[in-house]
């Protein structure tokens, strides 16, 4: 009761906005919105997918240089009953200014340039219990940690510390229509000095080229199967990524190479894990995006496995209607996942969005969800 009496006088609060005089003194700002979403199964039972409402948050305080940042989820979910309730989301302290910034308590952090895939984007690891039929902001699980940032004009280092790591969570509820059945998952690592994730990444910025390079200590976010047990080990990541304009294109590419990461069965090896994306501005409101993403792993029989997505996207009617569809290609086994979506903006707080999921596989990792295709309708209003 007192979290959510705190999350509502959060809710009540209105802005004040700063001017040049009280630079010093405190300034709050509050956003957020309310959202409702419903989906249904198009193949029998033509049951229900998804049936949730929620009301999120975000408080800003700031004086001078420093602040806090505060974002919280109070949410009603008419399927996953344990889903109900309030949800702290983001919650942390900040120093910035020309040169530094300093971020300490629970927040997302994100790497990399890939759109929607996971190479060495992995500090913040993913909520799947409904799969991928979220909005991919959802999807990410903050971190509690630090991460400090030094930046220069052309290059910008960055060091983070996580003590206690965060790890995937699963839909293993029978109830649950995404779940992924019963898995038997070990013990998450012991909340210890030794057992924190550490890493850096230094990014560079130049005339037509930005690259970086990083490197993580840290764990398997997502339990993989030994001896019929979800397990967590040790592993670290070395990456790089770049970004390059061309004319109306932008050319991405990254590459992670996991050290001694722990494969199914139990054996340890390191994986090469590579992606190439293009981004095409069109012009009159098209945008096509197309990547590849290949994994191999120096062990076993099956080393190579791929991974595509595609987006494309159109603007109409002076941009207030909104059309995509955002395709996972399983390259490996054949399998495909695309959401088709049309948002269109009443006006600039109230949107209505309806799409479509398609699942369609015989095997890889689309198979237990081939039956799961959906309408879904949502509705999000911006305060």
């Amino acid at each position: 009761m007192k979290n959510l009496s705190l999350f509502a006088l959060l809710l009540c609060m209105v802005p004040r906005p700063a001017s040049a005089q009280d630079e010093d003194s405190l300034r709050v700002s509050v956003r957020g919105f309310v959202d409702t979403y419903h989906a249904m199964r198009t193949e029998a039972p033509n049951d229900w997918m998804s049936s949730r409402s929620r009301v999120r948050g975000e408080m800003t305080l700031e004086k001078g240089h420093a602040g806090a940042f505060v974002s919280a989820n109070l949410i009603h979910n008419a399927i996953l009953k344990d889903r109900t309730g309030f949800q702290l989301r983001e919650a942390y302290a900040y120093y910035s200014d020309d040169h530094w910034d300093v971020r300490a308590g629970r927040q997302i952090i994100t790497w990399g340039v890939a759109d929607a895939l996971r190479l060495t984007d992995i500090i913040s690891p993913m909520d799947y219990t409904e799969f991928l039929a979220q909005d991919y902001d959802d999807i990410r699980i903050p971190v509690g940690g630090l991460r400090l940032r030094y930046s220069r004009e052309k290059w910008c280092l960055e060091a983070v510390a996580i003590p206690v790591c965060s790890f995937f969570e699963l839909p293993t509820d029978d109830k649950n229509p995404w779940s992924v059945g019963p898995v038997p998952i070990s013990d998450e690592p012991a909340h210890k000095f030794y057992n924190m994730e550490y890493g850096g990444r230094l990014s560079v910025f130049l005339s037509g080229i930005d690259f970086s390079f990083s490197a993580l200590h840290t764990w398997n976010k997502q339990p993989v199967m030994c001896n019929g047990q979800g397990e967590y080990r040790r592993m670290s990541m070395l990456g790089a990524d770049m970004s390059v304009p061309v004319g109306k294109f932008v050319v991405r590419g990254e590459v992670a190479e996991y050290l001694d990461e722990l494969q199914t069965g139990g054996a340890r090896a390191a994986s090469t894990n590579a992606l190439i994306g293009l981004d095409w501005y069109a012009g009159n409101d098209w945008t096509l995006s197309a990547q590849y993403s290949h994994k191999y792993v120096a062990w076993g029989e099956h080393r190579n496995t791929g991974l595509s997505t595609l987006r494309i996207s159109k603007d109409l009617l002076h941009n207030t209607l909104a059309l995509q569809t955002f395709a996972y290609i399983d390259v490996t086994n054949g399998g495909v996942f695309n959401r088709l979506s049309a948002d269109y903006a009443l006006n600039d707080q109230l949107h209505t969005i309806v799409g479509y999921d398609f699942f369609h596989a015989d095997s890889g990792m689309f198979a237990i969800y081939k039956k799961n295709s959906e309408l879904w309708v949502k509705l999000k209003y911006s305060f």
